[in-house]
């Protein structure tokens, strides 16, 4: 016998079968809104520049810009080996030493010109690799009052002024050290006298692997003043500058929280920062050689542009530059005015250390307005909050009924709401990343969303709602059995976070107690409203509204932020490494999903969770399918990474071989770039149709001189090249000559100079050795752990930079009578007029990063 509904819930059903179309149009309009804004806030588009004339006591990105031009227009090529670098340090030296004679008597400045050589080994893109430098070039300048001392301690603000191969450098990092200009520029004019010294270290050679920063740390008499640094620096073109990382202490990001104008920071993302490739020069003050306190603050919007040809100053985001400087003045302050800013020698001071805070501390900002900030002990006890009102929940459901069968079933509701509520984020991830998998399977292009990121929201939005919302219309759940398992959920997932030593669980707390207070006024409105009107929704939507806010304004960067860094990430063997970034960015959108709709799921259910509605979200996903597969992933404005490397295999002074190697660095093979660059595929098979056979395949001991870089690469070709063009420009090649060898218990010393022949735009020479090596000259005669490159022998990598006019000596001891094999791979940035003419064939969306390797191998 089936008991027929009773009239009060029929009429509670109708009405919001009813009233579904508007509930749902208000929430678009809710959430269109306030994405509005966040597209803005992200974006910076509330900051208004300053032009070049503004008052000389303000920060000016108009006078940045002014800099800007002469190092990016006017100086080309700031890459290591190129006449460009020495020519950006002269016109650095220059501002700085005008700067200096026009300082008023109330300060002292000084300037210097540095050169700084050295070896260490380091881990990079999670491989040992040794590092050998010389003759590089730092500008340094110190700000301070009349009355300093030499030893006093000193703030250290840090950017680079080299730049990567192929790259104009706009934003990494000529805008970094424009912004340096601008504010040295400003604390020299305002009147504002600094109550310890400023340090500026203009560096070099950060491309090659953090070199700048290690030569100052280690031979500059300043290094050991350091009490705290600001590192600036560049994996985007702009928006919001942010603090990826800080430390050791908190006091840094507390300084941050205080006084930053325009704040971008959060906690969480020093627990990300290691999955994106790269690193920076806060590696080098707060852990590899100093623990300095300090901020590594970043430009991470515009990550398109990113060690491109399209890192230019039309592709900078206006108000980005201004935002940054007005921040920086205000940080040099606090950090000038702080007690805290202590020398080495102080720091050491077991008191000292006994008085720095926690290490892990939280700190967020909201919108970039203002920022929240509260120390690991703080967080420990407001965290468990929300899962002690979850706790004493059944209590509070029970009375003043309170049995312990009633008590039962309340932990039962609430248990199946959690599960409710878990199951429906955990399809809220899987649905978007299925349909990501199914469209893959009825189109050959990959992250065609890449240049388009509004296709991915239209595809994984929609898909991932259906899946929040599917598990309310096959397990009924009332109301407020689903309400409290989301609280609880999300007060378990921040205990979690707190319990695992992590800095995220202030998101699910913010959530959290945003629905305790949405709870609390909607259960007022309902009293006047009724239970299930659209005008009671409000009651609980509006004081959520702060909390929705940050929420897409933390997803939105953050899938903003991936999308972009996708064309960077790496590309992965077939079959099923074409599926990986758009299943990652459909789960990311649908993670974003749950926590930015998911605290209105509970209450909006009884209005969305219906099956036409549903079936009109798949409708969407369906034709934004359909409109992605005829979309092309690329465009100048979010171009394709392709590598081109000229290759000569080279015996003494014959060559051997020569061969162009492709790869790339995201999802869409080479195979894709050669069907969409037929100009330049005909080229490189004279005019007939290039066959991509298993012949032309390479691997990653080929493009050894980009060591570790190819560990991202898959997937690699090479083609047969002419031989004896690079004779009309270079009558000597890279050569590898034995000066002596001895021998002692077995030992045997080989004692080696290395010539990079005639070769003058050198970027970097890497030696692969293998065999039975027991120690070398590089790194303070410290040998590292071996590594592996494309499966053949434990072999030790290490990479040489400097001056290519002056040979290299070393020396090699090996503990057995085996021989030592070296491989030398000299990156060259000469290119050959044919290896010019194949790289103007590829369409304007391809960016080319073009280089020459001479390639040579020996045995002792």
């Amino acid at each position: 016998m089936v008991t027929p509904p009773s009239p009060r819930r029929s009429a509670a059903g109708a009405g919001a079968a009813a009233g579904a179309p508007r509930v749902l149009l208000a929430l678009v309009v809710l959430y269109g809104f306030m994405s509005f804004l966040v597209y803005r806030v992200i974006h910076m588009r509330h900051v208004a520049p300053l032009d070049s004339d503004a008052s000389p006591d303000e920060f000016s990105e108009g006078r940045v810009l002014q800099h800007l031009r002469r190092l990016v227009v006017d100086i080309p090529c700031r890459q290591e080996g190129r006449p460009g670098l020495e020519t950006a340090a002269q016109y650095i030296k220059g501002q700085l030493e005008g700067l200096a004679a026009h300082a008023g008597p109330e300060y002292r400045v000084d300037v210097e010109e540095t050169i700084v050589s050295g070896s260490f080994s380091m881990m990079f893109l999670r491989h040992r690799v040794t590092l050998g430098y010389r003759n590089h070039k730092n500008i340094v300048m110190r700000i301070s009052s009349n009355v300093s001392e030499e030893d006093e301690p000193s703030l250290l603000v840090n950017g680079h002024f080299d730049s990567p191969l192929g790259s104009p450098g706009a934003a990494d990092c000529g805008s970094c050290v424009a912004s340096m200009l601008e504010l040295s520029r400003l604390m020299l004019e305002s009147g504002w006298i600094p109550p310890r010294p400023v340090i500026f270290l203009f560096n070099g050679a950060e491309e090659l692997f953090l070199l700048g920063s290690h030569g100052f740390m280690k031979t500059h008499k300043w290094s050991s003043t350091v009490g705290a640094f600001i590192n600036i620096e560049a994996s985007g073109s702009g928006g919001a500058d942010l603090v990826c990382q800080s430390g050791p202490g908190s006091w840094p990001s507390r300084i941050y929280a205080q006084t930053a104008k325009y704040p971008m920071a959060n906690s969480v993302a020093q627990d990300m920062f290691g999955i994106i490739p790269g690193d920076t020069d806060y590696r080098i003050f707060a852990e590899d050689v100093a623990k300095i306190p300090g901020l590594d603050i970043i430009f991470v919007l515009g990550g398109y542009f990113y060690h491109t040809s399209y890192d230019t100053l039309e592709n900078l985001l206006p108000g980005s530059i201004q935002a940054r400087g007005e921040n920086l003045f205000n940080l040099v302050k606090a950090f000038t005015n702080s007690p805290m800013l202590l020398k080495e020698s102080e720091r050491s001071n077991k008191a000292v250390n006994e008085g720095i805070d926690d290490l892990r501390a939280i700190f967020f900002d909201y919108l970039t307005w203002f920022m929240i900030f509260y120390p690991r002990d703080v967080s420990l006890i407001i965290h468990s909050l929300p899962v002690a009102i979850f706790l004493l929940t059944p209590l509070f459901l029970s009375f003043p009924n309170i049995t312990m069968i009633s008590l039962f079933r309340t932990v039962l509701d609430l248990a199946r709401g959690m599960l409710l509520h878990a199951f429906g984020v955990i399809l809220a991830i899987v649905v978007p990343a299925m349909t990501a998998g199914l469209r893959l399977l009825f189109t050959k292009n990959a992250m065609n969303w890449f240049a388009h990121p509004c296709l991915a929201f239209f595809m994984f939005v929609p898909a991932s709602l259906v899946g929040l919302l599917l598990p309310r219309i096959i397990w009924g759940l009332s109301e407020q059995s689903h309400f409290w398992g989301a609280f609880g959920l999300y007060s378990l997932v921040t205990l979690a976070y707190m319990l695992a030593g992590l800095s995220g669980g202030f998101l699910t707390f913010f959530i959290s107690m945003s629905l305790l207070l949405g709870r609390f006024i909607s259960s007022i409105s309902r009293k006047q409203l009724g239970q299930q009107s659209p005008k009671s929704l409000f009651g609980y939507v509006i004081p959520m509204i702060p909390c929705l806010l940050y929420c897409l304004y933390y997803g939105g960067f953050l899938i903003q932020f991936l999308i972009e860094k996708m064309g960077m990430m790496g590309s992965l063997p077939k079959p099923y490494g074409h599926f990986v970034p758009d299943i990652i960015v459909g789960a990311m959108v649908g993670l974003v999903v749950g926590w930015c709709f998911g605290p209105l799921a509970p209450i909006v259910s009884c209005w969305l969770a219906k099956a036409s509605i549903l079936h009109g979200f798949l409708q969407i996903t369906v034709v934004a399918m359909a409109v992605s597969s005829q979309v092309f992933p690329y465009s100048t404005g979010a171009p394709k990474r392709v590598v081109l490397q000229h290759t000569f295999v080279t015996d003494a002074s014959n060559i051997v071989e020569s061969n162009y190697g492709f790869s790339v660095v995201d999802a869409n093979s080479l195979e894709f770039v050669f069907n969409n660059a037929p100009e330049a595929a005909k080229w490189l098979k004279d005019n007939s149709e290039l066959s991509l056979k298993e012949k032309y395949r390479s691997d990653r001991s080929t493009w050894v001189a980009l060591y570790p870089v190819p560990f991202l690469f898959s997937g690699s070709l090479k083609f047969p090249a002419q031989t004896e063009e690079i004779r009309k420009h270079h009558q000597h090649f890279p050569q590898l000559v034995v000066q002596k060898t001895s021998s002692n218990n077995w030992n045997r010393r080989v004692h080696l100079q290395l010539s990079l022949g005639s070769l003058s735009e050198v970027w970097t020479t890497s030696l692969n050795i293998t065999g039975p090596l027991s120690n070398w000259s590089f790194a303070d005669n410290t040998l590292p752990a071996p590594q592996t490159v494309s499966g053949g022998p434990p072999s030790y990598i290490c990479r040489l930079t400097g001056q290519s006019n002056e040979n290299w000596s070393f020396w090699l001891e090996a503990n057995s009578s085996e021989p030592l094999r070296i491989d030398v791979a000299v990156l060259d940035q000469f290119l050959v007029d044919s290896t010019k003419e194949l790289k103007s064939l590829f369409p304007s969306w391809a960016d080319m990063t073009v280089f020459t390797t001479f390639f040579s191998t020996y045995y002792l």
